[in-house]
């Protein structure tokens, strides 16, 4: 039997800075969230149980193994599985007034725009640091709000963008807090995470979403808050709009936004599980693990972390060939790519689906 509204958000009505006014905003209210991971599956089902009419979901990915101690909402039924069709098909299942549907590829430069344009807000479930640029950039030149949550090792970071003020104006945005693409930070797959800090950062981006939409509370505009899990302390740094629609508009004409992750990998470049297990005898072949603490299922030759990986310091013998692997090949897809660059006819290639298609 389908609950009515006030049943089924009756401790949240209750509360007098929602009430049923509120609710209905939120009923109202529509929202993209890009990245169903670890930030962005929480993200999506709370929002989803708190009532929001229309949620949209982007993810090119499929659910892996390693992604389980984090990401809660997947089981290991899933595994291989597109996240946006099973996290949709989760949230059908315990809110039914809320609308959800979903976009199982990559968002771009080239269609962005087309996604943002029919939402109230877009949350950032990224772990990808171009990506999150180009919603940044998108979000102002679109006049959206964007809710920016980021993680590195213990340390989480919260806030909400490009918000309208009273004055017309509108709040600080990503590059007025890092005006440019970092190239030397992991992600989570280099760093490493605990699944604490992934759900509270979570629930921190859910709770300025609600915030914004009923108009409750004070937001996280024109600051962000960095909180350290294991120390328990967290911080507030005062950002100042300087980066604005005009001048982020020409960076956004000159941008790419390319991430490795979401590049549609050379066929040549690659080889399957398969072949390398016939291959593994060949006194020719020398494996690099591209990531520290990688399990692997047979030996490596040796171990470079991709943020140290530089073809110029690599000492190659061209009458070897050359397997690069990482957890889910898309670093050793990058490492591969660099030793092609520089030597053109090498017998180099990545492992396709990394360590965790290797069965």
């Amino acid at each position: 039997m389908k609950p009515t509204k006030n049943q089924l958000f009756k401790r949240q009505i209750t509360l007098q800075e929602i009430g049923e006014a509120g609710q209905q905003k939120l009923q109202d209210a529509s929202v993209l969230v890009v990245g169903c991971g670890g930030l962005g599956s929480p993200i999506a089902v709370y929002l989803a149980a708190s009532g929001i009419g229309k949620i949209h979901l982007i993810d090119f990915d499929t659910v892996a193994v390693s992604n389980l101690h984090r990401q809660v909402f997947y089981t290991l039924e899933d595994i291989d599985k597109p996240k946006v069709e099973v996290l949709t098909t989760f949230i059908k299942k315990r809110a039914p007034f809320t609308d959800v549907y979903f976009t199982n590829k990559a968002i771009t430069k080239q269609n962005v725009f087309d996604f943002i344009e029919n939402v109230d807000i877009v949350v950032d479930g990224t772990d990808s640091l171009p990506t999150k640029y180009l919603l940044n950039d998108a979000c102002v030149i679109a006049n959206k709000p964007m809710v920016y949550g980021s993680l590195y090792k213990f340390d989480g970071y919260i806030a909400t963008f490009n918000v309208l003020q009273k004055d017309g104006s509108y709040s600080a945005n990503l590059r007025d807090a890092f005006p440019k693409i970092a190239t030397d930070i992991p992600n989570c797959e280099e760093a490493g995470t605990l699944n604490a800090i992934v759900g509270m950062i979570a629930t921190q981006q859910v709770n300025e979403v609600l915030k914004l939409i009923t108009g409750t509370g004070m937001l996280l505009t024109n600051q962000i808050l960095i909180y350290n899990s294991l120390q328990n302390t967290q911080l507030k740094i005062k950002l100042k709009a300087i980066f604005l629609k005009e001048k982020i508009t020409k960076i956004f004409k000159a941008q790419t936004y390319m991430d490795v992750a979401c590049m549609v990998q050379n066929l040549d470049f690659q080889i399957s599980a398969a072949k390398l297990k016939e291959k593994m005898e060949d006194a020719n072949l020398e494996i690099i693990a591209v990531l520290n603490n990688l399990r692997l299922p047979f030996n490596v030759q040796q171990t470079i972390p991709i943020e140290d990986f530089d073809a110029d310091k690599i000492i190659i013998d061209k009458s070897k060939t050359y397997i690069m692997v990482c957890q889910k090949g898309l670093n050793s897809y990058k490492a591969t790519v660099k030793l092609k660059n520089k030597y053109p006819d090498l017998e180099v290639f990545s492992l396709t689906g990394g360590i965790s298609n290797y069965k």
